[in-house]
């Protein structure tokens, strides 16, 4: 993407409003994406490989403060290199097969580029949490101009979704500090999910090969 180089930061000036124009419209593209592979998905398998899709474009405030806790100099140049999640898009799937089904198909879309993979589900994280994240380039036009934007999807299964929203909830929107048992125990409850997930994804594989 084309910089402003080492200009500070200004959350309120015309560059900081510009540039997140940028990231709505590539976000946007790869949501049409996402929907056209959910519509193409039903068709061939009957039901929907993709349950839902959402999308969230960080805060001015959530831009900075990630910024200030990864020691970046608050300029242009450090946050369109640095900060991959100012986009972003949750793609929720019934199963962890159907999650690689999705990937498989994104990696194939003209317009995006896949420039990092985080994969979750063979190798969760410490917290339990499992899930795929890919870190994309779409290309977006601008006054003639095309421009490369980057999108974060983070694709997990429908139960993986219920624990990380509360989870996020828990430990980093409340006021509260968790205790150390209850994170703990959101741990161990990441591990049932998993659990389960594999569970279920074991007995749709039987109904397949009848």
């Amino acid at each position: 993407m084309a910089t402003s180089g080492l200009v500070p930061i200004n959350v309120g000036g015309r560059n900081f409003n510009i540039l997140m124009s940028l990231y709505d419209k590539a976000l946007e593209q790869v949501e049409e994406e996402l929907t056209q592979i959910k519509k193409s998905f039903n068709k061939i398998y009957g039901y929907d490989i993709i349950n839902n899709i959402t999308t969230r474009i960080k805060t001015p405030n959530s831009i900075v403060n990630k910024m200030q806790k990864k020691h970046y100099e608050m300029n242009y140049k450090n946050l369109i290199e640095n900060i991959n999640d100012i986009a972003g898009v949750r793609v929720t799937c019934p199963l962890k097969n159907d999650i690689y089904k999705t990937v498989n198909v994104i990696k194939q879309i003209p317009n995006v580029r896949i420039i990092k993979i985080k994969d979750y589900i063979k190798k969760p994280k410490e917290s339990g949490y499992s899930g795929y994240h890919l870190i994309v380039e779409t290309d977006v036009e601008i006054n003639g101009e095309i421009i490369p934007v980057k999108v974060e999807i983070q694709l997990r299964t429908m139960a993986m979704d219920f624990w990380a929203t509360n989870e996020h909830k828990m430990k980093y929107k409340s006021t509260k500090k968790l205790s150390f048992w209850d994170s703990r125990k959101l741990t161990i409850y990441a591990k049932l999910v998993n659990f389960l997930d594999n569970k279920i994804m074991r007995i749709h594989k039987k109904q397949e090969n009848i």
